[in-house]
């Protein structure tokens, strides 16, 4: 068989069934019982690259996952350590299920936009704000030092509906000037406690 299709042959069924037939086990039926020893060693080359490739795509994979795994986690901290002990047995539950897929959706989609070399450079803020600060946490670039996102919550008070919490997150993209809305989640006609009290 001329060597330039026996390649194509490869690629084809490489492609078309997912990488379950690896050009090797092609190439032992093909040749079954005509074995010329370059053609298996040249298979052999091509099935260590193939492995090799999707070793290095997996490992890089893996590890994009644990970065974003890590701020999700750092994520969900800092909002809890935010709410203290007086807010977050009130709203926790709402919150985990609302507000921090969107939070993680949003991390998603901003970290899609830097290249996977850029992500490790993205961390967390240490200190979400006290009082009546809206500030949960940013997320900044350690090369530049300049905030990608920035998470707050804000207290609200529409008249007779009592008060609720709308959390939201600006960009850089706009100056941080258009708000994001992630959700909001209602605490109660009565005035809620200070943030981290």
């Amino acid at each position: 068989m001329n060597k330039w299709l026996r390649k194509s042959l490869f690629v084809v069924v490489s492609i078309l069934t997912f990488g379950l037939i690896t050009p090797a086990q092609l190439m032992n039926t093909i040749n079954a019982g005509n074995h010329n020893e370059r053609d298996v060693v040249e298979a052999q080359s091509v099935e260590n690259d193939f492995s090799r490739t999707a070793s290095y795509i997996e490992k890089s994979d893996s590890e994009k996952e644990k970065f974003m795994q890590n701020l999700f986690r750092q994520a969900e901290f800092q909002s809890y350590q935010k709410f203290g002990d007086r807010i977050k047995p009130v709203i926790e539950n709402e919150f985990r299920e609302v507000i921090l897929p969107n939070i993680e959706t949003a991390i998603v989609e901003t970290a899609s936009q830097f290249p996977e070399e850029d992500l490790k450079n993205l961390t967390i803020t240490e200190q979400p704000g006290k009082g009546l600060s809206e500030k949960i946490f940013n997320i900044k670039n350690n090369e530049t030092g300049k905030d990608i996102l920035r998470f707050h919550v804000r207290r609200e008070h529409p008249p007779q509906n009592g008060y609720w919490f709308n959390f939201h997150y600006h960009t850089y993209h706009d100056q941080y000037q258009k708000h994001h809305d992630l959700g909001s989640i209602y605490w109660d006609k009565n005035t809620p406690p200070k943030w981290m009290s």
